[in-house]
């Protein structure tokens, strides 16, 4: 059974108003920002205010052997801690971090954090109730002594590394550690060593939400050294517009066989420990780095200098949680820190989840275009080659995964494609696709697509054969759903559109009309939670892995949508107020392609180039069928025996 979802549409900003002042939301106080370095001095922009909250930045090269090099707003920037070494604190160094900012941070010139040539992940953390928290405090010697936080609930771990005097190692206090008493066990960060029964920690006392106490250890509290304590909440709530949704969870299981941890949300990353035994160091995903829903990912841990490592068997994100893939160690103990993925605000702008754009012959391992996200990519050629289709990849599904909408092929993986190693957009590694026969330069489109509560999301799951739900994150119900077979060939992209209801489904590889008596969406109506489906092997056989894109209207976003045909201009008002970017129609009562049209190839009174989803076909250039306006698209009277025939039923994606 997939995983239930604990929050539901109330938890997203509702456009429009009415959202209480303290609403907090995760894209605000958590980043994973990517960037290369350049030797020179450079400014970080992750929207992070770390200069007015405060919080940590955590800084590792991918690419090389070099520390972690961790900075935070308590002991200043020029000063820094390493997680894999016992170090005190080091500085100031003027060239690694050198500010914290409103929207991010600034870095010099140390090869730490700014090698040329380098590739480099940082993650910050900004302070917040019920989320995290930064206190230092002078070891005072004396068992029972507490330290006052003010995380507001009671800490899920504490991260503990004495600033002063000789080198020692970090202490980690952590609920999973121990079933009934984890206050009576302490954990290394610098090290794979299991926990330890060690009494003169924490003095034995379980933390509270308002303070944690100590033993007379000199590891957390040796009279006159300082000390820095960051803490983390556990399942606390504090976020999304009632204030209670959990974004952080600092939780436990037992390895052996592949099991989905319930959190309530995904979680965008992951820190995970064996606790129990002296295998494996602390090791850290993300999704901007590549954890992604087969289980494989770019790792890197927080015990060692090493560069960044690629394996199977890892965590895997699932819509309310992650899948434990790994079924080595069996019986013992892993605990784990996760944090869920963002947005959970409503957009109220179409640029801020969608951009669109034309290339061609684009530099190798730049963005295809600035886009300053992408969770999909939908990528047309614009002229014809043969078995070249409109490719679709995305994050989730990882690097060189593609699909095609013509086709009923199964996912293939082409390392040389799309890479989404970036926050920016997709990348190429190797232009080979993108040239003709000849190695002449090949035009084509692109348009990025950015996950985002009531506008689109996107779920990967795994068919049972048996009627079931499957949980999305879209928040509200999904209007326009495309579900494909990844695993196997030979099943059509399957579509479900809310006018025509949940017995109705059309292909996207094919010029059918929406039929009647379709099994695919077992005749009900998906929620704002869930949507269902039969055993109907196109979208649900036992075994096979599929994809489903799902869309809504968001106002002034975007706009699922019906019209008829009149055979002369008509305007098809979706709420916006600069117009549509982006417009997907196909016929339904009939048969009709799918046509596309986008902005950035033209959406004017003139000419109005189409493409075809369920074509090879080159662009058409000679047509005026579609139009944009302010309020959002018109179909011509020239349109009359395509796409605006006089009676004929339509259904329209648009996008502003």
């Amino acid at each position: 059974m997939p995983l239930q979802a604990t929050s539901g549409a109330a938890s997203y900003d509702a456009f429009g108003g009415g959202v209480p002042a303290v609403a907090k939301y995760i894209e605000d106080y958590f980043s994973t920002f990517l960037y290369s370095g350049t030797g020179a001095a450079q400014t970080i922009t992750n929207g992070i205010d770390l200069s007015t909250k405060g919080g940590l930045v955590w800084i590792k090269d991918r690419s090389a052997t070099r520390s972690h090099c961790l900075a935070d707003t308590a002991n200043g920037a020029y000063y820094n801690l390493f997680s894999d070494l016992t170090n005190g604190l080091s500085g100031p160094d003027f060239q690694r971090l050198t500010a914290f900012n409103s929207n991010g941070f600034s870095i010099g010139s140390a090869g730490l954090v700014n090698n040329s040539g380098g590739t480099y992940t940082s993650w910050s953390w900004a302070k917040a109730p019920k989320f995290f928290d930064i206190v230092t405090y002078t070891g005072n010697g004396t068992s029972g002594r507490t330290v006052a936080h003010n995380l507001g609930s009671v800490p899920g771990c504490i991260i503990v590394k004495r600033t002063s005097g000789d080198p020692i190692d970090w202490l980690v206090y952590h609920r999973g550690t121990d079933a009934t008493s984890p206050q009576n066990y302490d954990l290394k960060l610098n090290t794979t060593a299991a926990r330890v029964l060690q009494s003169g920690s924490w003095n034995d006392t379980a933390p509270t939400s308002t303070v944690f106490t100590l033993g007379d250890s000199g590891t957390g509290n040796t009279n006159g050294e300082t000390y820095v304590a960051y803490l983390f909440a556990h399942n606390a709530g504090g976020f999304g517009l009632t204030g209670t949704d959990n974004v952080i969870s600092c939780g436990s299981l037992v390895s052996g066989t592949v099991q989905d941890i319930n959190l309530g949300y995904e979680p965008q990353w992951i820190m995970y420990k064996n606790a129990s035994g002296s295998t494996g160091g602390w090791t850290m995903f993300d999704t901007m780095r590549g954890m992604t829903t087969d289980g494989s990912g770019a790792y890197l841990q927080a015990n060692t200098s090493a560069a960044e490592v690629t394996a199977s068997a890892q965590p895997s994100p699932l819509a309310t949680g992650f899948r434990w893939n790994y079924t080595g160690n069996s019986g013992q103990t892993f605990i784990y820190i996760a944090i869920r993925r963002g947005p959970m605000k409503v957009p109220t702008s179409g640029t801020s989840v969608f951009a669109v754009s034309t290339a061609s012959g684009e530099p190798a391992y730049s963005p295809l275009f600035t886009a300053g996200f992408s969770d999909m990519t939908l990528h047309s050629p614009r002229v014809s080659e043969s078995g070249n289709g409109h490719l679709i990849t995305d994050r989730l599904r990882g690097n060189g995964v593609i699909l095609e909408t013509p086709y009923t092929n199964a996912e293939n993986t082409i390392s040389t494609y799309f890479k989404y190693d970036s926050n920016n957009g997709a990348y190429i590694p190797n232009l080979g696709y993108f040239n003709n026969t000849g190695g002449t330069s090949k035009p084509y489109a692109l348009r990025a697509f950015r996950r985002a509560p009531s506008f689109f999301d996107e779920v990967c799951y795994t068919g049972t054969g048996s009627a079931r739900t499957v949980t999305h994150n879209l928040g509200v119900v999904p209007e326009l759903m495309i579900v494909k077979a990844r695993s196997s060939a030979g099943y059509a992209w399957c579509v479900y559109a809310a006018p025509l209801g949940a017995s109705y489904v059309a292909f996207l590889n094919l010029t059918s009309e929406f039929f009647s008596g379709a099994a695919q969406w077992n005749s009900t109506t998906p929620t704002s939670s869930v949507f269902s489906l039969s055993n109907n092997v196109a979208v649900n056989n036992s075994g096979t892995t599929y994809v489903a894109y799902l869309f809504a209207t968001c106002a002034g976003v975007s706009k699922c949508t019906a019209f008829t045909g009149t055979g002369t201009l008509q305007t098809i008002n979706c709420g916006f107020t600069s117009g549509a970017r982006f417009v997907l129609i196909k016929r339904t009562d009939s048969t009709g392609d799918w046509y596309v049209w986008d902005s950035s190839r033209g959406l004017s009174s003139s000419t109005d180039p189409y493409l075809l989803l369920n074509s090879t076909a080159a662009e058409v250039t000679s047509t005026n069928w579609v139009d944009t306006t302010s309020t959002g698209f018109q179909v011509t009277a020239a349109s009359g025996n395509n796409v605006n025939i006089n009676g004929a039923s339509y259904i329209a994606l648009a996008i502003a």
